[in-house]
């Protein structure tokens, strides 16, 4: 009986590992870490006119460990944020001729400044601002007391010096702008859409949507609006919401562009042409016509603009003296081919941005 007992033994061994192996593989297989779902982020934006021009702002409360407050342009027409490095860097890092960096990069409260360097233009051949700076990264937080969003790691631009069209230097922070286009900047491919480092979980689309804005609340003293911009989208946002959704064409240098194919029908005229929707321009949507003479200019109040998208989206407007300012160029007057509508087309559309599937959708109010 003892011996019989003894040669069984290893086939008891033998199932009770198989056993422990199971069940340590079951456990382990059962216990691997998910990806959490998250929920999308709503934030206001400050409204603010001067004369005819309009802005929307977005606070910026602090890069790295430094706390600050800047007001960027919101700006659907650029890709990646662009920030005057006086009063993030040390006075003493900061000469005429450029950020002083040692080495490759070097790191100062919390901001690694690279010594990759470059040149940012805003505007066209009429009129061009332009930035002069480095490639940079750190935490960002997004927002104010009202509502704000810690974006980790944002690569993006940090400028030393800001220059007008006639040459003119800017006063420090001037022209920052949190661009949000789809592509990336044209200074590095690194730098993109500081949104798209906002972390979607398992259950959103990486992007954006901006609701119509409120034309009542624009003034001199900058009226902040609550949830005019959500990050993060949902299914239901690409699916059922009513936007018209257009994919985008990506290029070698840029990415993926913005500007949409359209026809644009004016003073008895339709023409083809690539639209950009841009919130950073903000007073004139300029209507570029290869047709059309260098001094058409500016058309009259009262005039009717109608535009098609390649997609069915459609939308008419009607200039005044005060709003929906239109002028008409020839492109090789502006050296640009791009029909740019300003900030007006956001007080009656609603826009969406789809980082992960290439698309912006567009939707009348």
């Amino acid at each position: 009986m003892a011996t019989k007992h003894l040669l069984s033994a290893p086939k008891l061994l033998g199932c009770l590992l198989i056993i422990l192996i199971f069940n340590s593989c079951k456990k382990d297989k059962t216990t691997t870490p998910q990806v959490a779902t998250v929920n999308p982020v709503t934030l206001g934006l400050y409204e603010y006119s001067s004369g005819v021009n309009k802005r929307i702002f977005l606070p910026v409360t602090q890069v790295g460990t430094k706390t600050v407050t800047y007001y960027t342009v919101f700006d659907t027409g650029s890709s990646g944020m662009t920030l005057d490095a006086t009063g993030i860097l040390p006075a003493s890092m900061i000469t005429s001729s450029g950020i002083q960096v040692t080495g490759d990069s070097v790191v100062v409260s919390g901001i690694t400044v690279t010594k990759k360097t470059g040149t940012i233009s805003f505007g066209d051949n009429i009129s061009s601002t332009k930035e002069y700076g480095n490639l940079a990264y750190a935490n960002i937080t997004i927002g104010d007391q009202l509502g704000n969003l810690t974006l980790k790691r944002v690569p993006f631009f940090l400028y030393y010096k800001i220059v007008d069209g006639d040459g003119n230097q800017l006063t420090a922070h001037s022209s920052d702008v949190f661009g949000v286009g789809p592509g990336t900047s044209y200074v590095t491919s690194e730098i993109q859409s500081p949104l798209q480092n906002f972390v979607t979980g398992s259950n959103l689309t990486s992007g954006f949507k901006l609701a119509t804005l409120n034309k009542s609340m624009f003034s001199s003293a900058g009226n902040y609006v609550s949830d005019l911009l959500t990050i993060g989208l949902k299914s239901t946002d690409l699916s059922s919401s009513g936007f018209i959704m257009h994919g985008l064409t990506k290029f070698q240098t840029g990415g993926y562009s913005p500007n949409i194919p359209a026809t644009i029908a004016y003073s008895g005229k339709t023409i083809s042409g690539n639209i950009l929707f841009d919130t950073g321009t903000p007073s004139t949507t300029v209507i570029e016509d290869k047709t059309a003479t260098n001094a058409i200019g500016a058309l009259p109040t009262n005039s009717t603009v109608t535009i098609t998208t390649n997609q069915g989206f459609t939308y008419t407007y009607t200039t005044t003296s005060t709003a929906n300012l239109t002028e008409v160029q020839n492109p090789n007057n502006t050296g640009d081919t791009r029909t740019i509508f300003s900030l007006d087309f956001f007080i009656s559309n609603e826009y969406l941005t789809d980082y992960t599937n290439h698309r912006i959708g567009l939707k009348n109010n």
